[in-house]
């Protein structure tokens, strides 16, 4: 059945709600089996009723958070195509959240992007333990960073400890030059990338040299006791069951944890010995503790990064199926 509806703009910033020479209009046009005409003051849609109604929920949510945040990107309207495609309605009104911390960079503030990454964050402000697992580009390490940085300033805890498994991946680390600590700090670099986007340069060295901010190989941590403690064990996937058992049983009072890891990029020679693979299964139902899996519509990162994901899932998928 043939549907029409006429959407009033005549209150909206047409070339901000359009893109750049039209390329958002295009990119909607691509994406839906409907005639879209914008005329005037005002959007016709002409096509199946289904998927009238699907772009009609589109349209609204585009328009409320062009009027909200006077500005549309072409990473949310990628976004909020996926969730009217999924759930028929748009993301706007499940990301209403308040910002975590501000970018010392680029003055924004740093907040959930996505519905699944909002998710993630409640879990962290509910849950003492809470496991993200998901694609690269997901916000998994630099939302935990942000988290941790944010109870720091509001005195939730005393510490923030930041660990990376330090695990070979394609190279040994007997063969890199530099003492210990030369010999990690690659290994710790993305964590230090997202704390330097929070804190100045001198505050980060001041901190440190306080012992308030530690950021350490997953060896270095055995044998302690984190009290008031923030830690997130980043990298995950590439901890070994007794690793992942040794972590965990380093949480002290008032302390939180948070580890985050990609399944799909394990680096241990025996991917089926992935402390992050096992411990789904071994903690699974044991209260205050919480699982967040992310996907690709959580990428937050070059549009691209999404097809790629979901290009590499079709290709496993496929190889699985021709060996059973």
């Amino acid at each position: 059945m043939i549907k029409t509806k006429k959407i009033d703009i005549a209150d909206v910033d047409q070339r901000l709600l359009f893109g750049q020479s039209g390329s958002f209009l295009r990119l909607i046009e691509s994406q839906f089996d409907a005639q879209i005409v914008a005329r005037g003051d005002c959007i016709n849609l002409e096509g199946e009723e289904k998927e009238v109604k699907l772009l009609e929920a589109l349209f609204d949510d585009l328009i409320t958070h062009l009027r909200k945040n006077k500005e549309l990107s072409e990473r949310y309207v990628l976004y909020a195509i996926s969730m009217v495609k999924q759930d028929g309605i748009g993301p706007f009104n499940d990301l209403q959240v308040g910002s975590i911390v501000t970018s010392i960079i680029t003055r924004e503030s740093i907040k959930p992007r996505t519905v699944g990454q909002k998710n993630y964050v409640e879990a962290i402000e509910k849950y003492d333990i809470v496991f993200s697992i998901g694609p690269a580009g997901t916000g998994k390490t630099y939302l935990g960073v942000a988290m941790a940085v944010s109870a720091l300033k509001q005195k939730m805890v005393g510490r923030v400890i930041l660990v990376r498994p330090a695990v070979e991946a394609g190279e040994s680390l007997g063969f890199l030059p530099g003492d210990i600590r030369a010999k990690v700090d690659p290994y710790l670099r993305p964590v230090y990338d997202a704390l330097h986007d929070m804190l100045s340069a001198e505050k980060i060295r001041k901190l440190m040299e306080m012992g308030v901010i530690e950021i350490v190989p997953l060896a270095f941590m055995r044998g302690r006791t984190l009290n008031n403690s923030f830690v997130l064990l980043d990298e995950a996937q590439n901890t070994t069951v007794a690793q992942m058992k040794m972590f965990l049983t380093r949480l002290g009072v008032n302390s939180k944890a948070v580890i985050t890891g990609d399944i799909t990029q394990i680096d241990l020679e025996d991917k089926k010995a992935s402390g992050l693979v096992q411990i789904q299964k071994i903690l699974e139902g044991v209260e205050g503790i919480e699982f967040i899996y992310l996907t690709e519509k959580d990428v937050v990162r070059h549009p691209l990064v999404q097809e790629i994901i979901k290009a590499y899932q079709r290709y496993e998928d496929h190889l699985k199926r021709n060996d059973e």
